[in-house]
């Protein structure tokens, strides 16, 4: 009686479970996308920047008219076009984005912040997305903070003009980036040079393959300690005194480059005894292997009896034409005989190695009494030695954002720009753009599963084999 109402209340549970799908299904048949909604303005923003119409372009952004030095006319120009369009991908009804729109050539960008950054501040959060609509074989899509200069002159932004962080992904071939660089001044010689975070562990691969949008983060400190986020999931933390190449503090002591290896001096650990003498009974000419003599024929060998012959039931093909194709050969077979019997044709002692065989003589290897090691120069003070310790502090003022970039592949959308002195602005910004996007495109693809179906079916199923 208990497995009847049990077997019951099954049933019902499955009609309840039909009429909700259907119900949820509705929507999707409309197929409407979500309106796109200005989000909220972080507090004290260095920038934000999004996109409502076409004129973006002109209006809040600065395509730069420059060439490059030394370049064939050609390809010197900064000719890529940019265009501020709804992507052609886009999930979102009126949702508009800076995308890059030609292949094979020089495209920069770049516009002002809301007020320069001095890195004075606790945390300074840099963060935008990108969707690589068609994928990408190779180019780069990362940004570039651009140093403050009276000089700076944006419509002539190129690969030259100084910047102090660089930051975001980049892919040719099989090699998948995610950069973070920062340029640091030599407090000796005035000079800055590039410091490259150490490689992301993560598979970065899907990335730039999944057509998806992705959002990038980079939390800098003033403790000098930065995290990297892809989709507000941390993919490296570190400092930036001891995650770089090169480190931003040289090394104290240097090689001595006038110190040089004494002419004497013996570096070989071992050496071969010239006092040693070949034995006597050594046979160079002895052979690796040889037949085992005491092995014999086994009982039943069929020594006149091929393993393989022609296969008796085999009839040339009706086609076969003897002039034109030649004389017909059956193909071989086993030769049914051998099966049962330990071997057929002519039998051969197995080969076995050589007892006697030592091989060419050659004289020991002794310990060198004259052995004094691996040499090394004498360490001497390091001349352009200092101490950095607050590299955050030190990082030059930006005060513009740009991206410089040279693509083979078209339709890279970015979007949501934002530079903040909050990780938690930051995670409610992405919550109102990139997030958004993150669950339209969900809804959009075909292969998704409802979560809410999903949820149903999982009870379901777990509710029969309980029953079962």
């Amino acid at each position: 009686m208990l497995a009847l109402r049990c077997f019951a209340l099954y049933l019902a549970f499955c009609l309840w479970i039909c009429k909700a799908e259907d119900a949820s299904s509705a929507p999707e048949v409309e197929n409407k996308k979500p309106s796109f909604n200005n989000p909220n303005i972080p507090k004290n923003a260095y920038l934000v920047l999004f996109f409502n119409s076409p004129s973006d372009i002109t209006e809040r952004l600065v395509v730069s008219q420059a060439r490059k030095d030394g370049m064939d006319d050609s390809i010197a120009k900064y000719d890529g076009v940019w265009s501020v369009e709804v992507p052609y991908a886009s999930s979102i009804e009126n949702d508009y984005a800076l995308v890059l729109k030609s292949k094979a050539k020089h495209h920069a960008v770049s516009t002002k912040l809301f007020r320069p950054i001095k890195f004075d501040t606790n945390e300074l959060v840099i963060q935008y997305d990108v969707k690589f609509q068609d994928g990408i074989d190779c180019g780069g899509a990362y940004i570039k903070l651009l140093s403050a200069s009276p000089n700076l002159d944006l419509k002539q932004f190129n690969d030259k003009t100084p910047y102090t962080i660089m930051f975001g992904p980049d892919k040719c071939g099989l090699e998948n980036k995610f950069h973070f660089i920062f340029r640091h001044k030599n407090p000796n010689t005035g000079v800055y040079e590039e410091k490259h975070a150490k490689k992301v562990v993560p598979e970065l691969e899907s990335y730039f393959s999944d057509k998806k949008t992705h959002l990038y983060t980079l939390v800098l400190r003033s403790d000098n300690s930065f995290e990297r986020y892809i989709d507000q999931i941390k993919v490296q933390s570190g400092s930036l005194l001891n995650d770089f190449d090169p480190p931003v503090n040289p090394p104290k002591e240097i090689d001595d480059p006038e110190d040089k290896k004494p002419s004497d001096w013996d570096e070989r650990e071992k050496i071969i005894d010239t006092n040693a003498k070949k034995p006597d009974d050594w046979d160079e000419d002895a052979p690796a292997t040889i037949e085992d003599e005491s092995a014999v024929k086994p009982s039943g060998w069929l020594d006149d009896e091929p393993e393989m012959i022609p296969d008796p039931a085999a009839v040339p093909p009706k086609d076969w034409d003897r002039e034109m194709d030649g004389e017909w050969v059956a193909p071989q077979i086993n030769n049914p005989k051998c099966a049962s019997a330990p071997g057929c044709g002519k039998w051969h002692r197995p080969i076995i190695p050589n007892p006697k065989y030592k091989g060419k003589w050659s004289a020991p290897m002794i310990p060198n009494p004259n052995y004094k090691g691996i040499w090394t120069p004498r360490k001497i003070p390091n001349p352009h030695y200092f101490e950095e310790k607050d590299p955050f502090k030190s990082l030059a003022e930006v005060n513009a954002i740009g991206l410089e970039l040279w693509s083979m592949t078209d339709g890279i959308a970015f979007d949501n720009f934002l530079i903040v002195d909050s990780k938690r602005a930051a995670d409610e910004f992405a919550q109102e753009t990139w997030a958004i996007k993150k669950e339209a495109e969900r809804l959009a693809d075909p292969k998704a599963v409802s979560p809410v179906r999903f949820e149903y079916w999982s009870f379901l199923f777990f509710f029969r084999d309980k029953l079962l």
